[in-house]
């Protein structure tokens, strides 16, 4: 692919990366301080993933045995967009004094829509991108140009402060932003990236087949990987606004400044550590990553109060290493699904990468349900205009720190002693493509108008 074709197809992860960011920062503050609804957030988040995590797996399932005229992610991934635009409109203008019932409804919806984007365009992605570096760089290009997206909604409450508007109303125009952006930016994947054809499996999948994913010792070591890597960023995200206000005594606009400053980094992070992985593999490049950002959110501690110019340095390494991190997992599940196509001949990828959405799912949600539960142990109180303790504000600081660090360190160190090099992977890729008898000419790319010999092997 070139480098525009990789570009164009690394828009889909925009809305994601947008709505993800936006849940994992904005939403529970929203919904706790102006809707009304307090630490019981923290509640409402656990419980959605015990309803919506099961479902990823089943999509995932559904997915690999789709075959359609214009491929078999794509009408996934175009059935997402008014999916998201429907439950962002109702999460984003939620009337004041909501129940606990109307999050749990809305945000299960969204989360419907989020797994549809980031399950079909992960294993697309990988259909696209065959070599060991080739995936590292298309994988950085939807996490780098994701951060765009990401950056944006971050921006946006900032811009609306400066016109004067407030604190609720800048995170409605977010919400109206990515009712927008979502089916703008999939019409764009879908009608300019063409979508891989090969060979159906000489075997079946059956859902007992699936159950032996877990039984892999590469595919638990990514599943940790995955919900710790997930877990720490998540876990720093959901008190961020929180400690950065009333324990570093920030403003809330300074605070968001710094928070763009930490995910656009994510424009050179991505990049650079699929770079990295590409001299010396990418599950030594993941340890790396780890160990750094780690060291900044210690850095970020020990830095001076309210200090703009020495916080953004700490925060732009960190945010880079977090989103390199990313990229290294999504980019090492695609591996091991080659690796898994090889062994049982059977398409995975999707249940595979649905089984790293509810790792992800679950770090998310854990993230908001035990820091909010660590803050009414400490006695915190997240509601507008609260005064808290030294006492609290310590407790603050402690949940804060320690949790982003173990469980960063923990995913980092979660690849020790993996075997699938550069070169082996090279050699699986060799006999797969021995294997799969797909066209003469090589992979043959189907459009939104398959030729006849297309469709006998795209149809159902």
């Amino acid at each position: 692919m070139s480098l525009l074709a990789t570009l164009t197809f690394a828009c889909c992860y925009l809305p994601f990366s947008a709505l993800n960011a936006s849940v994992a920062v904005q939403v529970p503050n929203y919904f706790a301080r102006h809707i009304g609804l307090g630490l019981a957030v923290g509640g409402v988040f656990g419980l959605i993933r015990l309803i919506d995590i099961p479902l990823d797996p089943f999509l995932g399932l559904v997915m690999d045995r789709t075959r359609t005229p214009i491929g078999r992610y794509r009408p996934w991934m175009i059935l997402g967009a008014p999916v998201l635009m429907v439950a962002t409109y109702m999460m984003y203008e939620a009337p004041v004094g909501a129940s606990r019932g109307y999050l749990l409804l809305w945000l299960l919806i969204m989360y419907l829509g989020m797994s549809l984007l980031l399950l079909a365009a992960n294993a697309w992605a990988a259909g696209l991108a065959v070599t060991y570096a080739h995936r590292s760089r298309i994988f950085g290009a939807m996490q780098g140009l994701g951060t765009v997206g990401a950056v944006a909604i971050l921006a946006i409450p900032i811009i609306t402060h400066g016109m004067g508007r407030t604190d609720a109303q800048g995170i409605q125009a977010v919400g109206w932003f990515l009712v927008i952006m979502a089916p703008a930016t999939i019409a764009l994947v879908a009608l300019r990236t063409p979508e891989p054809v090969t060979k159906a499996e000489t075997s079946r999948v059956r859902l007992s087949d699936y159950a032996g994913l877990l039984a892999r010792p590469n595919v638990l070591r990514l599943l940790i990987a995955d919900f710790c890597i997930i877990m720490g960023p998540a876990w720093m995200s959901a008190l961020y606004l929180f400690f950065f206000t009333d324990s570093r005594g920030f403003s809330l606009t300074q605070a968001n400044l710094l928070l763009v400053f930490y995910i656009a980094a994510g424009l050179i992070g991505a990049p650079a550590t699929a770079w990295l992985a590409n001299r010396i593999s990418k599950h030594r490049a993941l340890a790396v990553t780890a160990v750094g950002y780690s060291l900044m959110l210690i850095v970020i501690f020990i830095s001076p109060k309210a200090s703009v110019a020495i916080a953004a340095p700490a925060m732009l390494l960190a945010g880079a290493l977090a989103a390199g991190s990313v990229v290294m997992i999504r980019s090492l599940t695609a591996d091991i699904g080659d690796e898994i196509r090889l062994e049982k001949d059977q398409q995975q990828i999707g249940l595979l990468y649905a089984l790293t959405n509810g790792t992800t799912k679950a770090a998310g949600a854990l993230a908001v349900t035990l820091t909010f539960w660590a803050l009414g142990v400490v006695g915190y109180n997240p509601a507008e205009h609260a005064v808290n303790g030294a006492a609290q504000i310590h407790g603050l600081e402690l949940a804060y720190m320690i949790g982003p660090i173990v469980f960063v360190l923990i995913g980092g160190a979660s690849f020790l002693g993996y075997k699938l090099s550069a070169e082996r992977h090279a050699d699986i890729r060799r006999q797969l493509d021995e294997r799969d008898a797909v066209y003469e000419q090589g992979p043959v790319l189907e459009g939104l108008s398959p030729s006849p010999a297309e469709a006998v092997v795209t149809g159902p």
